[in-house]
């Protein structure tokens, strides 16, 4: 059946938003760049990496521009004089603008490019996450937000194992600069955070995983920024779908109003299967709202996702230093114009309207109850005979039951029934 008059006004005018946001966002960093060619380059670039192209390399990238070969493309990412930093930071503040909120969370987390060779930049055999083993590629470590109305990136750098930041021939032929560094990834996710904060970007929590939960020199310096965290200092598997969660206070703060907990996430399905986490926040934080933070991790497994397939993320054909983080801001770019477009569309203003929150696989309760601990010094209650610890409460009060929706409208929000001291 054909559309009615309506619908295609609807349409059209759907096309003309989009066109009119993305003409918005080019011209939010057009003056990062000197030329005019350049300037139409980059919004080509930006266009073909949210457009309908197969396969978003160098080639096809080209063609959708209309160009019979890939030279301009080559030239934006490693020849014309522009500052791929400044465009990050004009990527820092378009989320801000959107998506802000003091209750934010920063999210860190790492993800792998499978490369072949030896040439591109940073590469090696080492893990990633992304495919689960040893593999010939390049780490990226990432910083992502996520609020109620919505979750984009904020900021990139590539990991530079040790014997590639030792090797002046490698770094001259790839393009590193003098003046960088073998750094850890939790080094790297520092600088990223010190980065959000001196931006000014709101937010109340910063979230990751084992690797950057296990580095006590970031968690003290996040204590000494007074900011508060919930960092995973354990792995546990994403099969069962139900956990039981619990705390702990530990390492006794010299200000009443701080503190430190060990938060734990047990299986419901597996009661071996734990999960710890290193937390620090407020005095009077709940359990659940710990919970809901740790949760929060999952945005940015979502968010590389989307970003690798609908925005081309590692579909990058460059080798140089320049050339990878060129290609990766303008990623995120177009990534964070789509999480923008839906946080309009889904609120109408894109102020009251938020992103519908979609929780990980592994945290979906379907209806199902998830059970905390209850009162001090009473055990873990599970659904099973085998008990973990005896808990205790931050402070005493009466056990009241909170419910969180089973499919929750906020990006930061955990699905359970907690029962909380």
């Amino acid at each position: 059946m054909g559309q009615t008059l309506l619908e295609r006004e609807d349409a059209l005018e759907e096309v003309l938003d989009w066109e009119a946001g993305l003409q918005a966002l080019h011209a939010r960093i057009a003056h990062r760049f000197s030329r005019s060619e350049s300037r139409q380059r980059v919004l080509a670039y930006l266009e073909g990496l949210l457009g309908s192209v197969e396969r978003k390399n160098g080639w096809q990238l080209a063609e959708y521009a209309g160009d019979a070969t890939p030279d301009g493309v080559q030239r934006l990412l490693a020849v014309y004089h522009w500052d791929e930093d400044q465009v990050r930071d004009d990527l820092q503040g378009y989320v801000v603008e959107h998506l802000g909120d003091p209750a934010g969370v920063l999210v860190v987390d790492e993800t792998g490019f499978l490369k072949q060779g030896k040439k591109s930049v940073g590469v090696k055999r080492q893990y990633s996450g992304t495919a689960g083993k040893v593999e010939n590629c390049q780490i990226g470590v990432f910083l992502a937000y996520g609020s109620r109305r919505g979750a984009a990136f904020l900021d990139r750098d590539l990991y530079l194992p040790q014997e590639w930041a030792a090797d002046c021939t490698r770094r001259q032929e790839a393009g590193v600069p003098q003046d960088v560094v073998f750094r850890t990834k939790a080094q790297l996710a520092q600088g990223m955070i010190a980065r959000a904060v001196g931006a000014g970007v709101p937010f109340a929590w910063v979230t990751g995983d084992t690797v950057y939960g296990n580095d006590r020199r970031l968690r003290r310096w996040l204590e000494e920024q007074g900011r508060c965290y919930v960092l995973s200092a354990g792995n546990g598997s994403k099969g069962p779908r139900l956990y039981d969660w619990g705390w702990l206070p530990i390492r006794p703060w010299s200000e009443p109003d701080r503190g430190h907990w060990l938060l734990v996430r047990r299986s419901i399905a597996d009661p071996e299967d734990l999960a710890y986490y290193a937390c620090f926040g407020a005095g009077d934080v709940s359990l659940a709202e710990l919970a809901r933070v740790a949760g929060t991790r999952w945005i940015i497994e979502d968010a590389f996702k989307e970003a690798k397939q609908e925005v081309g993320l590692d579909e990058y054909q460059v080798r140089l230093w320049v050339g990878w983080h060129r290609h990766i801001t303008l990623a995120l770019l177009a990534h964070a114009f789509l999480a923008v477009t839906r946080s309009y569309a889904a609120g109408g203003d894109g102020k009251r309207g938020y992103v519908p929150g979609r929780t990980h696989p592994t945290d979906r309760t379907r209806g199902q109850t998830v059970t905390m601990p209850a009162a001090v010094a009473a055990p873990w209650q599970s659904h099973s005979d085998h008990p973990l610890v005896w808990m205790e409460t931050a402070a005493s009060g009466p056990s009241h039951a909170v419910s969180l929706p089973e499919t929750p409208s906020d990006p930061c929000s955990t699905s359970a029934t907690v029962i909380l001291s």
